[in-house]
């Protein structure tokens, strides 16, 4: 089992996290996944599985099982980036980027059940869900074209909308968070500006109504994540040296985590209590996880040298057991899973 350095501060809930790897030499490349890029990740808690896209230039998803080790990869997924569990857990939704589609995907057989087109060079790339509603961020170009839709998957049958975001425009296909209660909020950030604007939107159905939007979280916006509770919007922008808290209802400041240069991952645990970070950056300290309202990280994770955590490509177990955290090479787009779990003893 391949280990890295950890620094703990006694008593948290996840005081005993070490990383366990899949493989025996630390120099092994058998946690890379047969994948050529990233896109996004999802854990599903209900089958111990973990899903990887590959984003917009591949067609593939690769399934993992808790400890890393590769179950299954779906293919024919054009351009599959964005993910989405349904409420259940019995349907991945997979964001075709280069498909102008939305796959549904059977948690259980890995067989694509349903595909909902999304129109002619729209590019539909990030996902999020709030009740039975997936929405997703779509746009191919970067002359101000990016919008929101929605897949209504209650509807008989489901249906797909277009245009939700009302007067707000983006110059992508804009980056989702989302509460998944039915009233959500939805949050839309602006991925990669010199100044990037995040948008907050009350939600009704597959209406949006939008609240409080700026250009407080600064510019090259990497990630974004909502904690369950909906007290709290994280973000991660590279032209920052700490991961950013606000308040979904005006965008007050929320505190800041210290991370060093170029954060480009949040997450959050399913109790809202701990707040985990990446950054692009190789060398020491490259994932830190914090108590919300903390002041010291209470996990430090090294990646192997040469490693860098993925953008947005950190995800939490619903019980805290895990933190899966995807990592790509200064050198190589191809991604590698690695996991920080509890011991059992």
């Amino acid at each position: 089992m391949r280990r890295f350095p950890l620094r703990a501060i006694a008593g948290s809930a996840v005081a005993a996290m070490v990383i366990a790897a899949t493989g025996a030499p630390a120099q092994a490349d058998d946690n890379r996944l047969p994948l050529p890029n990233y896109g996004d990740i999802v854990v599903d808690d209900v089958h111990d599985r973990v899903f990887v896209s590959g984003g917009p230039t591949t067609n593939g998803i690769v399934v993992t099982d808790f400890s890393g080790r590769v179950k299954k990869t779906i293919t024919g997924q054009s351009g599959a980036t964005g993910l989405a569990l349904s409420a259940d857990s019995t349907t991945l939704y997979a964001a075709l980027a280069s498909g102008d589609a939305i796959s549904a995907i059977d948690t259980t057989t890995y067989a694509e059940t349903a595909r909902y087109p999304v129109g002619s060079q729209t590019c539909p790339t990030h996902l999020a869900r709030t009740g039975t509603t997936i929405w997703f961020g779509y746009g191919c170009e970067t002359d101000w074209t990016g919008k929101i839709g929605a897949l209504d998957t209650a509807a008989t049958p489901p249906a797909i909308t277009l245009d939700r975001q009302g007067g707000a425009i983006f110059q992508r296909a804009p980056l989702l968070g989302a509460v998944s209660a039915d009233a959500g909020p939805l949050v839309a950030g602006q991925l990669s500006l010199s100044l990037s604007t995040v948008r907050v939107f009350s939600v009704a159905g597959v209406e949006l109504t939008e609240g409080a939007t700026g250009d407080v979280v600064g510019s090259s916006l990497a990630d974004l994540a909502l904690s369950p509770d909906g007290a709290t919007l994280f973000t991660a922008s590279g032209s920052r040296d700490h991961a950013e808290a606000f308040a979904p209802a005006d965008l007050a400041r929320r505190g800041a985590y210290a991370t060093g240069f170029r954060p480009n991952s949040v997450t959050v645990s399913a109790d809202s209590r701990y707040l985990a970070v990446g950054r692009n950056t190789s060398g020491r300290e490259d994932v830190l996880v914090y108590e919300v309202g903390g002041i010291l990280p209470e996990r430090k994770v090294d990646l192997d040298s040469g490693e860098v955590a993925a953008t947005r490509g950190l995800a939490w177990s619903a019980d805290l057991r895990y933190l899966f955290v995807v990592t790509q090479q200064a050198t190589s787009s191809v991604p590698a899973l690695e996991v920080v779990s509890r011991p059992t003893h």
